[in-house]
């Protein structure tokens, strides 16, 4: 598994068997790879625990791979050797297989950092917001204060008459 957004990049991960035994737990993890062999048929069970973390939501990529990949060439138990076309085309595969991994890897690496500059850019456009707004707020006010220094103030004397 692995967190691509929100907060610290972190959860709590948990998996049990059918009879409730917890098999793996880690707790604040970024990112982490669990392998087993299932030692019995049934409903396994696995939980991604944000609670350390209420107000931040989260993004989890995980991917199973359950069984052995089926073999390149069905009677792969043959006692003969592969020949030189059947190994070049094994360690093809398994190249390919690997070319996957690090496929995955990169895409979620860009889907971190488009979520990151997609917050960025939604900071930016309400700092600049707030800065035009302050600023018509400055100016309207400058323009009152000069208003002020140039207008006549008219000052009204009565005459008391005799």
């Amino acid at each position: 598994f692995e967190v691509i957004t929100g907060g610290h990049y972190d959860v709590d991960c948990r998996l049990e068997d059918p009879d409730g035994i917890v098999l793996y737990k880690e707790m604040k993890k970024q990112y982490d790879s669990f392998t087993f062999t299932a030692s019995r048929n049934g409903t396994y069970k696995f939980c991604f625990s944000n609670e350390f973390s209420t107000f931040t939501h989260k993004t989890v990529y995980f991917d199973f791979q359950v069984g052995e990949d089926p073999p390149l060439f069905p009677s792969e138990n043959r006692v003969t050797a592969l020949t030189q076309m059947e190994s070049a085309c094994v360690s093809i595969h398994e190249a390919l297989k690997s070319v996957i991994d690090y496929q995955t890897h990169f895409r979620l690496r860009e889907a971190q950092g488009r979520s990151r500059a997609e917050d960025l850019n939604t900071r930016v456009a309400y700092w600049s917001i707030g800065e035009a707004i302050i600023l018509l707020v400055v100016s309207i006010g400058q323009v009152f204060l000069l208003k002020s220094f140039f207008s006549d103030k008219r000052t009204t004397t009565t005459r008391v008459g005799s």
